[in-house]
């Protein structure tokens, strides 16, 4: 039998809501990042045809621009996209065991929910303190549509959610 190549092959896409606010940080070069951990929901039916929920909470890194894209966007509850790859290291805890810890590094993150409109107070405060986060500029992390990988049913569940939905009679 040949010997087989497994692919280097590292993806995930995944959808959820934030558990708690985010935590943005700086590393000591200047580089930006945030992490954040996600409830991903998944309903299934059971052996006697009831429907049951299993919650998978995964955590979430994200790095420089992307990291500031999530700064005025991320709060507790909000729906995301991640499109990333799994990465793992060992964290010591204060009693100096290790363990492994397994989060996403994000690649592209699409925001679920509309962003608020600024206020005139926001605006002055983004004008006058040089904030790196510009309504205008072009992101890879808004412009990325990952529609493509939803079913038909998955995107009517979305269609059906959102905020601007407008009430049928």
């Amino acid at each position: 039998m040949a010997d087989l190549k497994m692919p280097e092959l590292n993806s995930i896409i995944i959808a959820g809501n934030l558990t708690k606010d985010p935590i943005f940080r700086q590393t000591t070069t200047g580089t930006p990042v945030v992490n954040f951990s996600i409830a991903s929901n998944r309903k299934y039916r059971d052996a006697s045809n009831q429907w049951q929920e299993e919650v998978c909470y995964v955590g979430v890194v994200a790095w420089n621009r992307l990291a500031d894209s999530c700064m005025n966007r991320l709060k507790k509850g909000s729906g995301v996209l991640i499109d990333g790859e799994l990465q793992s290291h060992l964290l010591k805890n204060d009693d100096g065991f290790s363990r492994n810890v397994v989060e996403i590094k994000a690649r592209r993150i699409q925001f679920l929910n509309k962003r608020a409109a600024p206020t005139e107070a926001t605006h002055h405060d983004n004008n006058n303190n040089n904030n790196h986060h510009h309504d205008d500029e072009p992101s890879t992390v808004e412009d990325d549509s990952f529609d493509k990988f939803l079913t038909s049913d998955e995107a009517q569940l979305l269609k059906d959610h959102s905020p601007n939905q407008t009430q049928r009679s």
